[in-house]
This record gives structure tokens, sequence and C-alpha cells, in this order.
């Protein structure tokens, strides 16, 4: 345990010393988030605001990873698998980012473009998996553990995409992706504790580090954003650790958040396009409740409380 704190530490400590050199970087440069046109107006005022911080808290997150996993002779598959996940997603997000900055809009990948990457690289991943003798076997209720490679790879390449997007539109408000974020992966670092993996005990433990001092460069109101480099990234390694602890259905409640929030974009699209009609004033769903009236930071706390309760009644039920 004393060494994944020494891994927090390391990645809290170099996102300290390299977020704000950004943010000054990204400020002389002139160079911030697009507000889309069709969120919430009140919104507009914060264009202009420096994104990509995920990149530096992603960064910070992989070294500790790497070099504490080295210092104790634990830099095996799975962490290169970890890696691969945080960092693929991540590069995804910063071409994304990038040319929304580029070009000075709120477009950047077009979705085939990002959906074909995210494909890739959860395709990578299966392959270094089947070299490292992965059991590709899945268990599914009501009917046991599935051993068959085909629908395994379906599944990571469904989970890896699908949370990878998650995280990714649950990143609207101040602070909001950086709090579950921190739930998330702290409720895995516990359940890695428990059954003694130090790879990804190591690997949440550096995450959740850089996502602190983050967090205080992101809370309302946000001096930066961590842009979809970001937000894909963490949702490509919660996806990536909850499969290689062989619980990958434990994200449906500590993730909870982020399920209800692609949930009802979903039930958005499906109702508008069949019947004309929205369900919700405006989705994501954070922004539903900004649409009744509540504050970033009700809207904020509401949700962090929700996600800590799926973990922790994940962990009294499952852990």
């Amino acid at each position: 345990m004393s060494f994944s704190i020494i891994a927090l530490v390391s990645s809290l400590v170099l996102t300290a010393i390299f977020l704000p050199w950004l943010i000054i970087f990204m400020r002389s440069h002139h160079e911030g988030q697009e507000i889309r046109d069709e969120g919430p107006k009140w919104h507009k005022k914060k264009n202009g605001t420096p994104t990509m911080g995920g990149v530096i808290f992603i960064l910070a997150a992989t070294v500790s990873t790497v070099w504490v996993t080295a210092w104790q002779h634990q830099l095996n598959k799975t962490v290169w698998i970890l890696l691969i996940s945080l960092l693929g997603y991540g590069i995804i997000g910063f071409l994304d980012d990038g040319i929304k900055l580029y070009y000075k809009r709120n477009l950047g990948l077009r979705a085939w473009q990002k959906l074909s990457l995210q494909i890739i690289i959860a395709i990578v991943i299966v392959m270094i998996a089947a070299s490292d003798n992965f059991k590709f076997g899945l268990f599914i209720p009501f009917i046991g553990v599935v051993n068959n490679v085909v629908l395994f790879t379906v599944f990571i390449i469904f989970w890896l995409v699908g949370f990878s997007n998650a995280v990714n539109l649950s990143d609207g408000l101040d602070g909001l992706a950086t709090g579950l974020s921190i739930i998330a992966y702290g409720t895995y670092a516990y359940l890695a504790f428990k059954q003694n993996n130090f790879a990804i005990l190591v690997f949440c433990m550096s995450v959740i580090g850089g996502l602190i001092t983050f967090f205080i460069f992101n809370h309302k109101p946000a001096k930066i954003f961590m842009g979809d480099a970001g937000s894909l990234a963490l949702g490509g390694g919660l996806a990536a650790v909850s499969i290689f602890l062989n619980r990958p259905w434990s994200l449906l409640l500590v993730g909870i958040v982020f399920v209800c929030e692609t949930a009802s974009v979903i039930l958005q699209v499906i109702s508008f396009q069949t019947t004309g009609k929205r369900i919700f004033k405006m989705t994501p769903i954070h922004h539903y409740f900004e649409m009744l009236g509540w504050s970033e930071w009700k809207v904020d706390i509401v949700f962090w409380i929700v996600g800590l309760i799926g973990s922790i009644l994940y962990l009294i039920i499952w852990g």
C-alpha cells in the first residue's frame, strides 16, 4: 500500500508543477474552449477557458505508474494494457481538442473518425491480453461464465468505447467528471488492494493523484477544463480496470452517474426521432437539472453523492 501512496504523491506533484504552466501558456496564446451553441446560454461566459488539462494528469499518472511499478519489478503486461487504454483514448481526445482549438470551433473529429480510433485501441488491448494468456471468460447473469473469445472481444470493445464516451458526456460542468472519476478510481483502488493486484492499485492511485491536483483548478469557477483528452482517457481507463479486475459489471454501479448521463442522451435521441418530442429539457441529464434551476455546485454535489452511494453499495454487496 505504501508504494501506491508514493505513486499518488508523485502524480499529484507532477500535475501541480506542470498544470499551472499549461494554464499560463493557453491564456497567453488565447487558446480556450469553444462552448457549444446547443448548451445552456449561461455557459457562454466560459468561452475561452483553457482546455486540454487532461494531458497533464494523464502524463503524470503514466510516468508515476511506470516508475513505481518498474521500481517494484511489477511492470507487466497488465500495466501496459492499462496505460494503453489511458493514453490511447487520451490521444484520440487530444486530436479532437486540437482540431477544435485550431479551427476555433466546437466540432473536432467526426463521429465516425472518433469511433474508428476508439475501436482500434480496444482491438489492440484485446491482442495484448491474448498474448498474455488472459482468460476470455465473461460472466453473464442467470447463465454463468461464458468462455468465448469472440463474445468477450465484442464486449471489451463495447465496454471501452461505451465508457470512454460516457465519461466524456459527463464532463459538462466544472469539476463534475473530475469528482466522479476520483470516486470511481478510488473504489477500484480499494478493490485492487483487497485482491492484492499491485499493478492496478498503483495505476488507480496514480490517476487519483493527478485528479486531486487537477480538481483544485477545475472546480467552479474552472480555470481549466480537462477536454476530451482527459475525459475519454478516464473512461477508457475505468473500463480497462473493471475488465482486468474481472469485475466488468461493477462499472454499472460504480459508474452509475456515467451510465445515467449516457442513457439520458440515448433516450432523448430515440424519443425525438420516433415521436418528435423530448423527454428532457436538455441532455446530458446534468443540463436538465440546470434547466430546472439547480446551480452547478448543487448538480455537482448531488451527482457526486449518487456516484459515492453507487460505489458504497457495490462494495457492501459484492466488495
